[in-house]
């Protein structure tokens, strides 16, 4: 410890130590011994609970060996002027208690606002289905920080995904439980389930979760939406979430109130999915219940002036954020959570689709129509990659499944090629030994495109394929 420290650390002994001196030298009828009462409240200021009631207990015993000696003809008055003392050591011993305890939930709302704002996404990049706006503010509670958490997922064919999750609790075991729910959340979406399913994997991870636990259950709520800007589809599926909010073009408002699920960790409940279309320009609304304080009003309440406040007017996102928080946050104990999102469309003529026979004799037609296409977007460059990734595709299809096979090229800030069949096997690459004649399709899709992966429909699967354009 360095001499600057131990000298910190020894004001109160030090202190004590000059009390005793002048309570020697002081005469009998003066007052200035009780100077003396400084040293435990110096102490409550610098030390532990224990090493203030050490000093309290000295500097008592101090004063009463010092002091009665010098008292004349029975004077009581250093009495009333030891338990004055006494007084005053046991509320060192108070203020010493509160100082810590304001000192630990300092120290643990700061490690739960670290670990959250090193979980929670800090920025979404552009895409081509919606414009998003959010706020998250820490609550006001002196418990920590909640288990709050949003995101921005995009997916498959120019699609999105928006979560909006809330972890029961507070402090950095909540915050811990929201990044690891997060985490699988995103894993969930990168595999492309419907949004029940998602929903139902993650209600099972809580499950496993809580019997790891040995406090209570751990109950986390949940909603997980996917929009697709090409059909303009909107699927949802809400485990004991707050509703969203959904607002046309011309300012008509809808509280879409999804069937009453539990919350996740309750399990052995299957999650209903919401199917509804979505003109351009809708706004998409997702919050956590600590936006309507629902402390000091209810529910319902605090939905119908959200929704009003959504439907007063246009605006950019941020700005409609910011009106929503002036309007409802006030004085909020609980972490609040709101995320806009306004839906965009893609054109059709980003979009083409054809449909082949299952026959092998099919893939240069195949391999033809999307070359003729990216010529027709100017975008002859990526023709070779594309061409070779159709042939792959097609063949497996063809050679793997019944039926007609489907392709979808979608032009973005990225070329997708989509095919599609009616089996649910889902491809897997594998290691090609040297004198294999198959096996290094997929492989060599992987080197040709940034991004590929599969995904299951209603009537079979679709294997997609992701190129990244050059700005």
């Amino acid at each position: 410890m360095s001499p600057p420290r131990m000298l910190n650390r020894a004001w109160a002994l030090l202190l004590l130590a000059a009390s005793a001196l002048a309570v020697g030298l002081i005469q009998p009828g003066e007052h200035y011994d009780m100077l003396v009462a400084t040293a435990p409240l110096l102490a409550a200021a610098l030390y532990g609970v224990r090493a203030t009631a050490l000093t309290g207990v000295l500097t008592v015993i101090v004063f009463a060996l010092l002091r009665l000696p010098l008292e004349e003809d029975g004077d009581a008055t250093w009495v009333f002027k030891l338990v004055l003392i006494v007084a005053v050591c046991l509320l060192a011993l108070v203020l010493c208690h509160v100082r810590i305890r304001e000192e630990e939930l300092r120290r643990v709302r700061k490690t739960a606002l670290r670990l959250q704002e090193g979980l929670l996404p800090r920025d979404f990049p552009d895409n081509s289905a919606v414009g998003v706006g959010y706020r998250y503010v820490a609550g006001e509670s002196a418990a920590g920080l909640g288990g709050d958490w949003f995101d921005v997922i995009p997916l498959s064919g120019a699609r999105i995904a928006l979560v909006m999750g809330d972890v029961v609790g507070h402090g950095p075991e909540a915050a811990a439980t929201m990044g690891r729910l997060r985490t699988a959340v995103l894993a969930l979406a990168d595999l492309d389930r419907e949004p029940d399913e998602v929903l139902a994997r993650v209600d099972a991870l809580v499950q496993r979760m809580s019997h790891d636990r040995s406090q209570a259950e751990l109950v986390a709520s949940c909603l997980y939406l996917v929009y697709d800007p090409i059909s303009r589809r909107c699927d949802f599926a809400s485990a004991g979430h707050t509703p969203p909010i959904f607002v046309q073009p011309d300012g008509e408002v809808a509280v879409q109130r999804n069937t009453s699920n539990p919350p996740l960790g309750f399990g052995d409940v299957p999650f209903d999915v919401t199917s509804l279309d979505l003109p351009k320009g809708s706004l998409i609304a997702l919050y956590t219940d600590g936006l309507l304080a629902l402390r000091h009003r209810e529910a319902d309440e605090g939905v119908r002036e959200l929704a009003a406040v959504l439907g007063s007017g246009a605006g950019p996102l941020q700005e409609i954020c910011d009106r929503v928080l002036d309007r409802l946050a006030g004085t909020h104990e609980d972490d609040i959570a709101l995320l806009l999102a306004r839906t965009k469309v893609l054109d059709q003529e980003n979009v083409r689709e054809w449909e082949f026979p299952a026959r092998a004799e099919e893939v240069p037609a195949a391999r033809n129509a999307v070359s003729d296409q990216l010529t027709d977007w100017g975008l002859e460059e990526y023709a070779f990659a594309l061409e070779m990734v159709v042939c792959e595709l097609v063949t497996n299809a063809v050679e793997h499944a019944e039926g007609p096979v489907g392709l979808r090229l979608i032009r973005d800030d990225s070329l997708i090629c989509e095919v599609s069949d009616t089996s649910s096997t889902s491809p897997h690459p594998r290691r090609a030994g040297p004198m294999d004649e198959g096996g290094r399709g997929l492989y060599l899709v992987a080197q040709l495109m940034d991004r590929w992966g599969t995904r299951f429909t209603e009537n079979g699967k679709t294997v997609w394929a992701q190129k990244f354009r050059e700005a």
